[in-house]
């Protein structure tokens, strides 16, 4: 079933969907006032660095935050080559810190986006800095558009300030942001088609919808609800029923929706994968198999995403992998 052709999940195609022009670089330049001339020298905190660091520990660096914090994507990549391999660890890592500014953040996290946007934007990155060296370098060795790398981050400033989201739409402009343009990164670095864009953004929203399911209760606990209000209401549930974690038949329902939705956006995204270069193919497509595994945890647990973290266990992963390398397969002959 089609997310167009679906009488039940009322979602505009890709192509129905535009990304307000110059709006990523409006909300990244509201920030500028927050940061003093000179501030973004001094390194925003992402681990404990020597100074004058040299690419090779930049990097492994990368290899480290990326094997900590996912080791789902740390497998995936994996299957890529060596220098493919690295950069996407670079990405991963650039992704994660960022991310991370405004969730983890001790004083005002406002202001501590305002110092690290600053920083990715200075044309040599602070020696001492290890996410930021080999995210520099990645960037100039596979030509990253800028333009790209300002929509992640507008993303995350999204967090500053939207809590709620009215419309699948709404969400729609966030979840491109945070997660389908690091899919558009990442062609950048695998190498890919004409074509290929529309399946990678499609696979990004997928992601980001299973990331929102699975952390319900986490983001509650932060005061934040991304699903949306709209769906909410269509199956009779209010914000406070959220934020209480209440799990009745009613949340049911709207977590059974929205997994449809998550499922439909994962199933029109594959055939994206043959338009990567036939060394990148396996490495998301293993990467996408994966994490789409986590809906049928979420099921498991009973719909339990207020007290349980669903997750895919090493054996889950390695028969996914199984069934992942088939189905490659059988999509490449059908091409």
């Amino acid at each position: 079933m089609s997310l167009q052709h679906s009488t039940s999940i009322p979602v505009r195609t890709f192509a129905d969907r535009d990304v307000p022009a110059g709006d990523a670089a409006a909300l990244l330049a509201s920030l500028r006032h927050m940061v003093e001339p000179g501030e973004y020298a001094h390194p925003v905190h992402t681990a404990d660095a020597p100074s004058a660091l040299s690419l090779d520990e930049a990097y492994r660096q990368c290899v480290a935050i990326t094997r900590t914090n996912s080791r789902s994507f740390f497998l995936s990549s994996q299957f890529l080559p060596a220098q493919k391999r690295m950069a996407v660890r670079a990405l991963y890592a650039f992704c994660r810190t960022s991310d991370d500014i405004v969730d983890r953040a001790m004083d005002d996290p406002a202001r501590a986006l305002a110092r690290w946007v600053a920083q990715v934007h200075t044309p040599r990155p602070p020696a001492d800095n290890p996410v930021l060296l080999a995210w520099n370098d990645t960037v100039q060795r596979y030509t990253i558009p800028g333009v790209l790398v300002d929509e992640l981050l507008a993303g995350i400033a999204m967090d500053l300030t939207v809590h709620r989201y009215e419309t699948f739409d709404d969400l729609w402009l966030y979840c491109y942001r945070v997660a389908s343009v690091v899919g558009l990164l990442s062609m950048h670095i695998i190498g890919y088609h004409e074509g290929a864009s529309p399946y990678a953004v499609k696979l990004g929203v997928a992601l980001q919808l299973t990331n929102i399911l699975r952390d319900v209760g986490e983001d509650a606990r932060r005061g934040r609800i991304y699903l949306p209000q709209e769906d909410l209401r269509r199956f009779g549930l209010t914000d406070d029923d959220i934020l209480a974690g209440r799990r009745d038949e009613r949340f049911r329902e709207l977590m059974r929706f929205e997994m449809l939705r998550a499922e439909t956006l994962y199933d029109e995204s594959w055939p994206g994968i043959a338009l990567l270069d036939a060394d990148g193919r396996m490495a998301i497509a293993a990467a996408a198999e994966i994490y789409r595994g986590i809906l049928p945890r979420i099921v498991a647990n009973d719909y339990d995403v207020f007290q349980k973290r669903a997750y895919v266990s090493l054996l889950g992963k390695l028969r996914i992998l199984w069934r992942t390398h088939r189905k490659l397969r059988r999509l490449l002959q059908d091409a």
